[in-house]
């Protein structure tokens, strides 16, 4: 009989690990199938059971991930006693700053200067679009967001222009001394107003709730971040260690606390004549569908936006009004401006596909 960890892990190596990462998707395929592997995550309480978890632990930890699976199970059996405290003690706590870049159009089309307030916000390195380069490249051969952003500079301002073949660059902006540029391949309509040469977003107040808030200066928090990027993704490192130079010269305030309880002590806390812009992105299925009810009711409540990034059935009030559904085990997030969906995501912001003509912020 399979187990429900067995289960988990088999999901994991198919719809997340399977064209992301060939050494978790073996790692999970057989501790899936490995019995006494599986009986000591049975051990662990459920939420503490999750591959990303593992995998990451034993990295942290200095074990084995790359040197294949009777490397990796031996090593694991024999230290289960370390990667058990460390998983206990421990969250996945990916903070991918390449999210910026999806989160960028809606940022932009919102009434400036704008008060950042990101839920799940690890280290907060989301917080900082505004530090960020941005190369916008077509995904397909579908209608890219051009226009005035594109290397001419030609077209209309709205950066609804011309088809590009896939590939092609669409638009290229933001700090130039920046040590991160941000990758993003984008289909559809894609808002890149001509604008955001010359200017990004401006973020006047930036900060984040976390249930355990890492500290970009503190070696052990940032160690416990690399070791959540998965092995082959050398690209997310170095930009992860990018990021973190970016937090480092003017750290966030991160607030430790439950999202419910927090967020509206946040938003009251922003600048006056700013806009506070809650956001967030691959956090929300970590909550029950009831505390996920109640900070949807909540954020209703709330001055300003609430842009939403996560997996497309985490907000049921997003997912029915999906213009049409996300490629059958695509794994794409649905990106929505107060409960609006406006487009489908790549998980680490490596892609953007707009769904309809106008502007986040018209009817």
């Amino acid at each position: 009989m399979r187990s429900d960890t067995g289960e988990l892990y088999r999901a994991f190596a198919e719809r997340e690990a399977h064209g992301n990462s060939p050494i978790y998707q073996e790692l999970a395929e057989r501790v899936a199938e490995d019995r006494q592997l599986c009986a000591l995550l049975d051990g662990l309480p459920i939420a503490k059971r999750q591959p990303n978890l593992l995998f990451g632990a034993v990295r942290h930890l200095g074990g084995p991930v790359t040197e294949g699976w009777p490397a990796f199970h031996g090593w694991v059996a024999e230290h289960w006693a370390g990667v058990s405290a460390t998983m206990l003690e421990r969250r996945t706590q990916t903070n991918e700053a390449g999210r910026c870049a999806t989160l960028l159009p809606l940022l932009a089309a919102l009434p400036q200067p704008l008060a950042l307030i990101e839920v799940g916000a690890s280290a907060g390195l989301c917080l900082y679009p505004d530090r960020y380069r941005y190369r916008y490249v077509a995904g397909d051969g579908r209608r890219s967001g051009g226009g005035s952003g594109n290397r001419s500079g030609s077209g209309s301002g709205s950066g609804r222009g011309r088809g590009s073949r896939a590939g092609t660059p669409v638009a290229e902006f933001g700090a130039e001394a920046s040590p991160v540029t941000l990758d993003c391949a984008v289909s559809g309509p894609v808002p890149l107003p001509g604008s955001l040469r010359e200017r990004l977003p401006e973020v006047v107040w930036r900060a984040g709730i976390d249930l355990n808030p890492l500290d970009v200066r503190a070696e052990e928090d940032v160690r416990w971040l690399e070791s959540l990027v998965w092995p082959e993704q050398a690209h997310r490192l170095d930009r992860l260690r990018g990021a973190v130079r970016v937090a480092r010269a003017e750290p966030p305030l991160l607030v430790r606390g439950d999202l419910n309880a927090t967020v509206g002590e946040l938003v009251a806390r922003a600048p006056a004549g700013s806009t506070p812009v809650v956001f967030h992105s691959a956090v929300l299925a970590y909550l029950s569908p009831e505390e996920r009810e109640e900070f949807a009711a909540t954020m209703r409540e709330l001055p300003g936006h609430w842009i939403s990034n996560e997996a497309v059935s985490v907000l049921p009030t997003v997912a029915r009004r999906l213009p049409r559904p996300a490629p059958a085990g695509s794994g794409l997030f649905a990106l929505a401006l107060d409960e609006r969906p406006v487009a489908f995501t790549g998980p680490h912001g490596q892609s953007l596909d707009w769904f309809g003509e106008a502007w986040p912020g018209e009817a």
